[in-house]
């Protein structure tokens, strides 16, 4: 039998829950080629089932509990005893995120160790983990921390659609001054690296984005492409890696998406988010590349005004679910 795909439960006070619990309702994780696992608490998980009217039960399976729900069952690791019932929709408090800090670590522990194939993160409170301790500011900089690596890159995923970005949360007018040769190469390696182990490529085809329009013109809008985009890929095909480019963004998604390319090296956020989300806004899969494990997250957030009415969707989820089975399928 495979490794289990751990789930983290993500905010108690958030959608993580019940989307969890939605999508076993719905049948979602019933082909599912390996165990799932959620890293979690039963108690808050049962309140998250009582949204869609349904109770659950909860049998003991040696370490774990097993919560059967509609003739459906997960099987839960115990990570918190929160009071589920005094919690408020929106207003995680500090044992809360104790309690997601505690499932994040475990599930990458596990993931370290092998006993646990891959890891989908729910998403997280950043103020209710900092105001716990934390001193990262999200999941990927904790899980680079307790991995022992430096650089990671963020890839937004979908069927269609695969992007990498060389810069993320940052101001457009400091893109410029922010990329860097080195960068740029960097991100095109652990991309043609993840591709290669996780997807199970021989040769990633990757498709690395001008910063400008129409690629500079030649200089007329701009030096990066010359100056540190082009020499970045040249170095990458020296290695052996398929990338090429500078490609102009305005034309390169119309062949990427026809199956020309297996990734999109992208310099700033939204140049690969918008046509990502144009095609994936609902199934769209955050996975963090240059990990030694497999983590793929929805990608949205806690989204605390649908928290507790039963109305998120959890396709995000079932997508990432997916996804991590796909790739771990390589391991």
């Amino acid at each position: 039998m495979r490794r289990p795909i751990v789930i983290t439960q993500g905010d108690p006070t958030g959608i993580g829950p019940e989307i969890i619990v939605k999508a076993l309702l719905d049948g979602a994780f019933d082909a599912l080629s390996c165990p799932l696992w959620v890293a979690g608490d039963p108690a808050v998980l049962r309140r998250a089932a009582a949204v869609f009217d349904v109770v659950c039960d909860v049998v003991p399976v040696g370490e774990r509990l097993r919560l059967v729900c509609a003739r459906r069952a997960l099987e839960v690791v115990p990570l918190s005893n929160l009071d589920a019932e005094r919690l408020v929709y929106g207003r995680p408090d500090i044992p809360c995120g104790r309690a997601m800090l505690r499932y994040i670590e475990w599930a990458c522990d596990a993931c370290r160790s092998g006993e646990a194939a891959a890891m989908v993160t729910a998403p997280i409170s950043k103020a209710a983990i900092h105001a716990a301790g934390c001193e990262f500011p999200g999941h990927t900089e904790l899980l680079a921390e307790r991995c022992g690596v430096d650089k990671v890159v963020m890839m937004l995923a979908g069927e269609r659609l695969k992007v990498c970005l060389v810069t993320t949360h940052l101001a457009l007018a400091e893109v410029p001054r922010v990329l860097s040769e080195g960068e740029i190469l960097e991100t095109i390696r652990i991309t043609d690296v993840a591709f290669r182990r996780f997807f199970g490529l021989k040769r990633p085809r990757i498709a690395v984005l001008a910063l400008n329009p129409h690629a500079g013109e030649q200089g007329m809008f701009g030096d990066e492409e010359p100056r540190l985009i082009a020499p970045a890929i040249a170095r990458a095909q020296a290695e052996g890696i398929a990338a090429s480019g500078p490609h102009s963004a305005d034309t390169l998604f119309h062949f990427a998406v026809r199956g020309g390319y297996d990734a999109v090296v992208c310099m700033y956020h939204d140049q690969g988010l918008i046509p990502l989300k144009l095609l994936h806004f609902d199934d769209g899969v955050n996975v963090t590349l240059g990990l030694p494990i497999v983590r793929t997250s929805v990608d949205h957030g806690t989204a605390y005004d649908l928290a507790g009415t039963g109305q998120a969707s959890a396709e995000s989820l079932v997508a990432a679910v997916k996804m991590a089975e796909q790739m771990s399928a390589h391991l």
